[in-house]
């Protein structure tokens, strides 16, 4: 159980935080907490005068003479309402996070220490250009400006936790981007379930457990030997994070051209899907550089514009879902510690030791081995591996943790181009984590590229863990970039991509063995095809749409094999007449999350045993391709004299479904709702372990939505108490750019700009966000703004 889990150990709680707030004067002491938002500050590293505006709901726009000096401002701006947030990732990053909460988070440090992202993002640092660098730099000055000037405690997670941050650095800032790609990177988790699915049934069985390629789906762009894997502990190396580390990686984005724009230009939508979390992980601004513009998402910890638009031109981003990552097992050699096999013989391991420094405890040494393929991640198991099997270990392959990967430099260059071919040439540079970027400008180019170091294999598709001692399965470099797949001003003028399959059947390159199910892809087409024109408005109300493309297609065959009965045939009429809509008022939903998820469990757990808890999420297209493909999963094996029949399964499902839903709710059907198990907690990473402080800080807000719905609400499985349909992953962004006029682009972020709980703009945004609402940023000011100046000593 990590400290995510559990609540803060009692020590904490009775920290300055809780014993400042108890006492009469301790509010009064904590609000010195908030950022200075008016006025003047002096400080050292500006060329000029630099002018941070925050309006009323505490959007960010800055006006600077240049790029350097708005950078500064954006570090000063990041550190006043996000610095226990940049703090936080930084440690993860480095594998820090023990030194200030315990030896809770030991897993976690060993896990990142065992990857080196520090290590890696020291050697990217050392391979940018001067210009990069130097607004690196520039950023960090701004961020420890903030803190040399601060006077008051520092914001609460610090007060709770009991330490003070250090100066930030250039190198930080590179660290995040490796931890965002080890965020949207997720094959090597799906290797590791495929593993343990594959040692207790036939590969050809275990394949059931992942949807197929269906050839109707939308497509973006339209032109191993099993005694090798046997008895290896895969799943608990799966499970060795806590789950609010495990890659989570869904999006949307599409772009129509003018000629399908009621303006006459290109409109691009973007909503990205990250864990819901408070703060969230975007950051707003509006910088003005001298003659430069950047608007939109930044991330705290950085000085780059990650989504947005520049005046001239702007992107989206979604994730690919390609197979950049491998799992090689590595042979020991016999009789030579620290060699394993290759085919030129044996090599030594790259050894090298790292202390992780725990909070009230003893340091723990660790010892990190490298193979020529990577990191030995199964050393994290330590003596489980080991008692599994003494003479492999596991290797993991990844471009992102190549020392010469230069993605940093490509954001940097990606907001300064000017049109197709310069932001082209940038991405030459985005080398990981491979990504959808579509694309639109003012003069009327849209496009799509999806940019990465793209592994070419000798052999294997990327599904599994293979022998690494032959070299029969080594990479063979990468994908050239101009044969990445790519599009400019597509022929039937719309571009969608939903985490859907990117390339068709005839694409040279394995990009993925396995694409994720295309049921929002599809629902965006089917919207966009029906309409000859849409305006910037139709646009944003597509983002907001819950038809559940998903609940369309199972449910039918759902509905087809169930027996009625005393007790479901009202939920049969009820789901009957449903349209799909995943509404937060309505009853349909509840009914049929819960059916899926009972007949996901009877399906799947008696030939799975322990393991079907790592495959809980009920998958639409897997359920319906197992109960019209491979009926054989809806016998249940403990029952050897019998032979259960698909109806049988489904009918049980809905039996179990009702029951579980009737001993929750306590209330007749008609009352209940989904949003009443579907809202949106936004938990902080600390404030919601610590008993009242969690409950007086959580939202619970009640959401539209689901796992196939374009307005995604993606699902907490596991358990069944209160917890159970939570909406924990979604678009905690928005944007729909109009390039006829970016200045009318609109936005929204999940939560609020600051993550200090005691600032109004902790979490101002989320009723509006709930409600589908936006803003537009641009440069216009008002009598109400407050304006912070920050002059050069």
């Amino acid at each position: 159980m990590s400290i995510f889990q559990r609540p803060i150990p009692a020590f904490l709680m009775i920290s300055g935080f809780v014993i400042m707030t108890a006492l009469g004067g301790g509010w009064l002491w904590l609000r010195g907490s908030l950022p200075k938002s008016d006025g003047e500050i002096s400080v050292a590293g500006l060329s000029a005068s630099v002018d941070i505006t925050r309006d009323a709901m505490g959007l960010v726009k800055i006006k600077a003479d240049n790029e350097l000096d708005a950078a500064f401002a954006l570090g000063f701006a990041h550190a006043q309402d996000r610095l226990w947030q940049m703090d936080f990732w930084r440690r993860t990053g480095s594998g820090r996070l023990s030194e200030v909460i315990g030896s809770a988070t030991v897993p976690v440090d060993r896990f990142m220490r065992t990857l080196g992202l520090k290590r890696v993002a020291e050697e990217n640092l050392a391979r940018l250009s001067p210009e990069v660098v130097a607004l690196l730099e520039s950023y960090s000055d701004g961020v420890n400006a903030f803190m040399e000037q601060h006077s008051g405690p520092w914001p609460p997670a610090f007060l709770i936790l009991g330490y003070d941050p250090e100066p930030w650095a250039p190198v930080d800032s590179v660290l995040w981007g490796r931890m965002m790609a080890f965020q949207l990177s997720n094959n090597w988790r799906s290797e590791l379930k495929r593993a343990a699915a594959e040692a207790r049934l036939p590969a050809t069985v275990a394949a059931d457990l992942w949807p197929r390629d269906r050839i109707d789906d939308p497509v973006t762009l339209k032109a191993d030997a099993k005694e090798v894997l046997e008895g290896l502990p895969f799943i608990q190396l799966a499970n060795a994070l806590p789950p609010w580390l495990h890659p989570r990686d869904a999006s949307n984005a599409w772009t129509i051209d003018g000629s399908k724009s009621n303006t006459g230009q290109p409109i691009l939508a973007n909503d990205p899907h990250l864990e819901l979390s408070a703060p969230g992980a975007w950051y707003m601004v509006h910088i003005e550089a001298g003659n430069s513009l950047q608007v939109g998402v930044t991330a705290p910890g950085g000085p780059f514009l990650v989504l947005g638009h520049n005046g001239k031109l702007a992107w989206g981003v979604t994730t690919t879902h390609s197979d950049t990552q491998d799992l090689f097992i590595e042979k020991l050699a016999p009789g030579k510690d620290g060699y394993y096999l290759t085919p030129g013989g044996a090599q030594p391991f790259e050894v090298r030791d790292e202390i992780i420094k725990v909070k009230n405890d003893e340091d723990i040494t660790l010892t990190i081995r490298e193979s020529r393929h990577g990191p030995i991640i199964s050393d994290i198991l330590q003596d489980d591996w080991a008692g599994a099997a003494d003479d492999r270990v596991l290797a993991l392959a990844w471009p992102a943790l190549l020392p010469d990967d230069k993605t940093t430099e490509a954001l940097y260059e990606m907001a300064r181009a000017e049109s197709w071919s310069g932001f082209r040439h940038a991405l030459r540079k985005f080398h990981s984590p491979q990504q959808n970027i579509l694309y639109a400008d003012t003069s009327g180019t849209t496009a799509f590229i999806a940019p990465a170091r793209l592994p070419m294999r000798l052999k294997g598709d990327g599904r599994r863990p293979v022998p690494g001692w032959s070299g029969d399965y080594d990479w063979q470099g990468f994908v050239p970039f101009d044969d990445l797949p790519q599009n400019l001003n597509p022929r039937d003028e719309i571009l969608v991509s939903a985490n859907n399959r990117i390339v068709g059947p005839d694409y040279p390159h394995l990009v993925t063995a396995d694409w994720p199910a295309g049921f929002r892809a599809r629902r965006i087409e089917e919207k966009l095809a029906n309409q000859p024109k849409f305006s910037p408005a139709e646009v944003a109300a597509l983002q907001l749409d819950i038809y559940s493309s998903g609940a369309a297609h199972l449910l039918p065959i759902l509905l087809d094999l169930t027996d009625r009965n005393e007790d479901n045939e009202d939920a049969l009429e009820v789901l009957g007449t449903w349209d799909f809509a995943m509404d937060r008022h309505a009853t349909e939903p509840i009914i049929y999350y819960a059916w899926i998820t009972a007949l996901n469990e009877i399906l799947i757990s008696d030939e799975l045993g322990e393991l079907w808890r790592d495959f809980q999420r009920p998958d639409a297209a897997v359920i319906a391709q197992i109960l019209t493909e491979s009926p054989q999963w809806c016998d249940d094996i403990a029952t050897i004299e019998l032979t259960e029949s698909c109806r049988e399964a489904v009918t049980s499902a809905l039996d179990e479904g009702l029951g579980y839903l009737r001993k929750r709710f306590q209330t007749r059907m008609d009352r209940w709702r989904w949003g009443k198990a579907h809202n949106a907690p936004f938990d902080h990473p600390i404030f919601s372990r610590v008993p009242f402080f969690g409950d007086l800080l959580s939202y619970g807000l009640e959401v539209d939505g689901g796992d196939t719905t374009i307005n995604r609400g993606g699902a907490r499985f596991g358990g069944n108490g209160d917890t159970l349909f939570q909406s924990v992953h979604g678009a905690g962004f928005r944007a729909v750019y109009d390039l006829s006029n970016l200045e009318n682009s609109r936005f929204m972020i999940a939560t609020g700009q600051s993550g200090n709980p005691l600032s109004p703009y902790y979490g101002n945004f989320t009723s509006a966000w709930q409600n589908g609402e936006s803003f537009i940023l641009n440069g216009a000011s008002s009598s109400g703004d407050d304006v912070l100046t920050l002059q050069p000593q």
